[in-house]
């Protein structure tokens, strides 16, 4: 079976839906290749099922510090079962209303294997598309004007730490735990580790954390991390540094063993579970790019700024592509891809930008260069920084640790990057977003009033202390 289309995307998470409905909305005829479920990895395995289990988390933990707000609640448990029924239901909701989605757009979902063939008796370039179907259905043969690659990405592996899905596990399969492990170490401080180092410890776990750099979340400003580390270590996790895992041993069904050198120094450690968190690969291996002349360059796909590739009628999106794995990133990516597919002039996307949220507890929140990257780059700076404990909300929600920090460029004047640490600050950083987007100063964001009491007053006050003029510290 052939069937035209103007473009094949192959993928259907937060990058390949989006462009689809976006293409749709443009008067294109979309085909949408997916051979697991509408939403990807984000809905089903990443994003959404992680913040619903932090969510839980986070209840518990609040509910045990319930006297504090004069609240008396008595021996306060978790029904573990019920946190995943919970976590599902969320994804079962979205995913119902991503397929409602591509209904409303008229985009046709094949739910297959998405494969590049290379010139033949159905085009004479690269980039027709064999579906293949597991059930052993003949395979369909998509011939489209554009293709659009957005196959995302799966958890990196390393050798000396095998993955068997029970005692040594990716985050993938911690989502599906049955039932809460008495302990657990984590290998790899970035995103993915610290926030389930942040949530297994809210539920309880005891939990141990490894990272290679000299401090976790290697890519956050040093203040940033710091603070992270410090809240961290206070809820009772273990953090070892500079820690390089060389081995992994499964002594029983409850005990695996590492061997670590920490500072320099070998040692071994023991938990109930092992979870790796160390980075993502991008999904290209077996998708067809030998079939073309894509340009493949450390293990992700080259494009230009319109993320068309060596091949100009085939794009590629997300994870694949080697810019930040976000999913808000991938959705823009696939706006801008199909735009430029009907010759409309898209905005180029600036990575420097976008909002990067952590949502572990406490959030993390940022947007351009981190103050080390700001002086690498040349720039001279000033800092602005005001902590939440300054803030009347955080007082009220009980929750003060933390601050906002703005660094700006002293020659200009303009906002380089806003880096928070604290309540609520994934839900702050927008304004912080546009702020960068609009090249504000911060005296401009002092000029913006914020209601009071709000956190949002915490971005005032540190703009204000860029000049030392903030009111309330």
């Amino acid at each position: 079976m052939t069937q035209k289309y103007d473009v094949a995307i192959l993928g259907g998470g937060p990058g390949g839906y989006v462009a689809a409905i976006r293409a749709s909305q443009l008067g294109l005829k979309v085909a949408l290749v997916e051979n697991k479920k509408l939403g990807g990895t984000c809905l089903h395995r990443g994003c959404i099922p992680s913040k619903a289990l932090l969510r839980s988390a986070e209840v518990f933990k609040q509910t045990k510090e319930a006297s504090s707000y004069g609240i008396q609640v008595e021996n306060p448990s978790i029904d573990f079962p019920s946190v995943q029924q919970r976590k599902d239901s969320i994804i079962q909701r979205l995913h119902s209303g991503v397929q409602a989605l591509m209904k409303k757009g008229k985009i046709d979902v094949y739910s297959g294997f998405g494969r590049l063939l290379g010139p033949s008796i159905f085009s004479p370039l690269a980039g027709t598309v064999s579906v293949e179907y597991e059930n052993g259905e003949e395979n369909t043969m998509i011939v489209p004007r554009f293709v659009l690659l957005a196959t995302g990405s799966k958890p990196r592996q390393i050798d000396h730490l095998k993955i068997d899905g029970n005692q040594i596990i990716t985050s993938e399969e911690a989502l599906d735990f049955d039932e809460l492990p008495a302990s657990m170490m984590i290998v790899g401080g970035g995103v993915i580790g610290v926030e389930w180092a942040s949530m297994l410890a809210d539920f309880g776990v005891d939990v141990t954390l490894f990272e290679t750099a000299p401090h976790i979340l290697p890519t956050e400003d040093e203040d940033i991390a710091k603070e992270v580390t410090r809240q961290l270590e206070n809820k009772g996790i273990t953090i070892h540094t500079n820690a390089l895992v060389e081995n992994s041993r499964i002594e029983d069904e409850s005990t695996v063993s590492l061997d670590v050198t920490v500072q320099e120094e070998e040692q071994q450690f023991t938990a109930e579970k092992v979870l790796v968190s160390v980075g993502r690969v991008a999904n290209i291996d077996s998708i067809g790019l030998n079939n073309t002349d894509i340009e493949v360059e450390r293990g992700t796909i080259k494009t230009n700024a319109f993320f068309q590739t060596k091949e100009s009628h085939i794009y590629a999106i997300g994870d694949i592509v080697g810019n930040k794995q976000l999913a808000h990133v991938a959705s823009r990516e696939g706006v801008i891809a199909v735009e430029h597919m009907a010759n409309l002039e898209p905005q180029k996307l600036d990575y420097n930008q976008i909002p990067t949220c952590i949502y572990s507890n406490p959030e993390v929140a940022s947007v351009g260069y981190t103050e080390k990257a700001a002086k690498e780059a040349g720039f001279d700076v000033e800092i602005g920084k005001f902590p939440f404990q300054g803030n009347g909300k955080a007082l009220v929600y009980g929750q003060t640790e933390g601050f906002t920090k703005i660094i700006a460029n002293k020659e200009n004047d303009d906002i380089l990057g806003i880096h928070m640490v604290g309540p609520h600050v994934t839900e702050l950083i927008s304004e912080a977003g546009l702020a960068m987007v609009l090249d504000a100063t911060p005296w401009e964001l002092t000029q913006t009033v914020h209601p009071h009491p709000s956190l949002s007053e915490v971005v005032g006050e540190a703009a204000l202390a860029v000049t030392n003029e903030h009111i309330h510290g």
